[in-house]
Order: C-alpha cells, then structure tokens, then sequence
C-alpha cells in the first residue's frame, strides 16, 4: 500500500508505535505532535485537537506534502486522574475537550476528503477503561466510551460512502503514562489480566494496522479489546 496516513498524537507510545507500523508496510504516514520535536524518520504537523485553526492547518500540511488523507488514526489524548468528589470542573471538561471533542475535529476534517473518494479507514483508538471504568477515571473514560458511541454512529453514516471506522480500546500498555505508576499498582493491574502481563505499543499497533487495511473491508463499527482479556464480559 501506499497511502496518505494521518496519527493524531504520533510522537510517541502506541501512536508512534502506530505509525512506525503503517510506515513499515509502504504507507505514507505523517503524525500530529502538541510539543517537541516529531520523532526520528517521520514528517511530523505541530497540532494541538482544541484548537480548530491548528487542526485545520495541520491537515493543509498533509494534503499538500502527501495528498488527502485515506488513513487517519486518532490517538491523542491527556488524563487528569482525580476522584470525582474532589475533580475541577475543568479536570473533567478539558479531558473531554481532549479525548473526545478533538476527535470530532479531526475526523470531521478528514471525512471531506475520504467522502469524495468514497474510501477511507479510521481508526478510533479508545481504552479498556471505557468498557470497565476506573476509579478516578470518571472524566477519562467518559471521554473513551464516547469515542465507542461516536464510531459506531460514524459507521453507519459512512459505511455507504465505503469509509470504515473501527476502534481499538487497549488495556494495561507499556507506555510512558504507565511506567509513572506505582509499582505495586502496576503489578495489581498486571494480576487482573488473564495473559499475566502487560503489552507492548506494538501489539496495539497490530491491530490498528489490520483495521486499517484493506483485508478489514468488511469491519465496521467493530470494538476491539488489546487489553490480555482483562474486560471479558464488558
């Protein structure tokens, strides 16, 4: 394949692991960073998703280095963990803002483009969070399940126009934000999965590229759980 692909939050974790993959299979792959440098080897658009101007000057960048954007990959996001009788207001609405409102930008930015080709693959990356809950998560995975509820109802409305939009909701992933854990909290979680152990970014990744293939032409609206079994029964 050789593809204009878009991660939103590509700098690093699963979305770089993300788009090293896509990378590696002949895509054309660009990735949104907040802050720093775009990492080693891939084309990066500075994006902050609660901005509308930023969103929509980072897309002119895509289309004119690489064309539209036939793959997009959301993965941006930002946790503020508080429990809820003692979270700001503005600990809940900027997770939201974040997660879940900023996936709207972006995806309704990308749908122009993929709804004249009648093609496109999105790919909503979500949390086992979303489908379990957390304690001191109420904002995070509020924000998450709604990214399940906004998939779903974007397949329908695109799947006649042959754009898919699938999610993936990880589990216990080594990324930076899990590494800051405790411990004994990391090791907790660790003895809730059936597989006995964490994963890593690229084994999300997997998934993600499968989702965004052209093998996945007949999924749609799909939830896929990369999470070692931990919310069997969710």
């Amino acid at each position: 394949m050789n593809r204009s692909c878009l991660v939103v939050g590509g700098n690093r974790g699963i979305g770089l692991a993300v788009a090293r993959s896509l990378q590696e299979a002949g895509e054309r792959v660009t990735v949104t960073y907040r802050t720093g440098e775009p990492p080693a080897g891939l084309p990066g658009a500075v994006c902050d998703i609660t901005d509308p101007a930023q969103v929509e000057r980072a897309f002119a960048e895509v289309e004119e280095s690489q064309g539209r954007v036939e793959v997009l990959v959301v993965n941006a996001g930002i946790v503020k963990d508080q429990l809820l009788a003692r979270m700001p207001e503005d600990g809940f609405t900027s997770v939201l803002d974040t997660n879940l409102t900023g996936a709207y930008r972006v995806v309704k930015r990308a749908v122009r483009g993929m709804v004249r080709a009648r093609y496109g693959r999105i790919v909503l990356v979500s949390s086992v969070v979303a489908l379990q809950g957390a304690a001191g998560q109420t904002n995070y995975a509020a924000s998450k399940a709604g990214l399940i509820g906004f998939g779903r109802s974007l397949a329908r409305e695109l799947g006649p126009r042959g754009i898919t939009v699938n999610i993936v909701a990880p589990g216990f992933i080594e990324t930076d934000m899990t590494a800051g854990l405790p411990a004994e909290l990391q090791q907790q979680y660790i003895r809730d999965i059936p597989l006995g152990r964490s994963a890593a970014p690229a084994e999300v990744a997997h998934a993600v590229r499968f989702l965004a293939s052209d093998e996945a032409a007949y999924v749609t609206g799909a939830v896929l759980p990369v999470d070692g079994g931990s919310s069997m029964g969710f």
